[in-house]
């Protein structure tokens, strides 16, 4: 009777854990879009949302929860060294930024960030046309956030910045002509043009500036339980296949093929970490 009884209170006590992990799964708080028009968070989301799934057996539930304030790249970031409603941000590497936060160094675009084409009014096609190396592009000046680690990249190749204050306002800057063109990820562009189709933009047809940006998950170095878990995700996901399999739902792979045909101005990027995986690692698409 003593062990029957045994038994029973250790699988209610099982149950109860169980049912208290259903109840209190692990909040993991990611950043909002930076505007109504703002797509570009949906796939960051669906891979967090895939990793951490990875590891639900053995780690227990997780609930994600988008903060609801609209903030700038330099302000999440901070608000994430701070334990302020922030668990997790994808956002471009920099060495300044990994001394800071902890980097999950799996490239999660795979290189493609750093692929970008040109978004330009309609009639300046005309103009980029002649464009055909560095020299020449250093006549025009393109449009960034501020903040964003591009400008140092774009400034130490000794092209012109201009910084707008938020994501939302470069595209009134670009069309208002305060600046040549707004350099975007070729997994960021196609969709900002069919949100901004009124404004009559379009991807410059035969150039593309490439240069090394890997975009990590980032957490505060407080929060190594959830970069672990990130991570065993991340190798689960890539080892499965799944990893590609969303790549390619979201047809990023197919990018690739957009880039071939194009004049390729290569930039340098002076503020890679020393730890930035190697260009001959898998976890990077080769582009040329």
């Amino acid at each position: 009777m003593k062990h029957l009884f045994l038994v029973v209170f250790t699988s209610l006590s099982l149950c109860s854990i169980s049912i208290a992990a259903e109840l209190n799964p692990q909040l993991v708080r990611h950043i909002a879009p930076q505007g109504e028009k703002d797509l570009r968070n949906r796939y960051f989301i669906d891979l967090l949302d895939l990793v951490l799934s990875k590891t639900e057996q053995e780690l227990g539930p997780f609930r994600l929860e988008s903060n609801k304030a609209k903030m700038s790249q330099n302000r999440s970031l901070l608000q994430l060294q701070n334990n302020d409603g922030i668990d997790v941000v994808w956002t471009m590497s920099t060495a300044e930024r990994e001394e800071a936060l902890l980097p999950i160094r799996i490239p999660l675009l795979k290189g493609l960030l750093g692929q970008r084409l040109l978004m330009i009014r309609q009639q300046d096609i005309g103009r980029f046309a002649k464009v055909e190396s560095l020299q020449d592009l250093q006549a025009f000046s393109a449009g960034q956030g501020s903040g964003w680690p591009d400008n140092k990249i774009l400034r130490a190749n000794n092209i012109g910045v201009i910084e707008g204050m938020n994501y939302e306002g470069l595209f009134g800057m670009l069309q208002r002509q305060r600046f040549d063109y707004f350099p975007r990820g070729i997994n960021e562009i196609f969709d900002e043009l069919e949100q901004h189709k009124s404004e009559n933009f379009v991807a410059e047809p035969h150039l593309v500036i490439s240069y090394r940006a890997p975009i990590y998950y980032f957490v505060s170095k407080q929060n190594r339980e959830l970069a672990a878990r990130i991570e065993q995700g991340l190798w689960i996901a890539f080892s499965d296949g799944s990893f590609d399999a969303l790549f390619s739902r979201y047809k990023y792979d197919n990018l690739v093929n957009e880039l071939r045909s194009r004049t390729v101005i290569k930039l340098n990027n002076p503020y890679l970490h020393a730890s930035t995986p190697s260009e001959q690692s898998p976890l990077w698409l080769k582009f040329n």
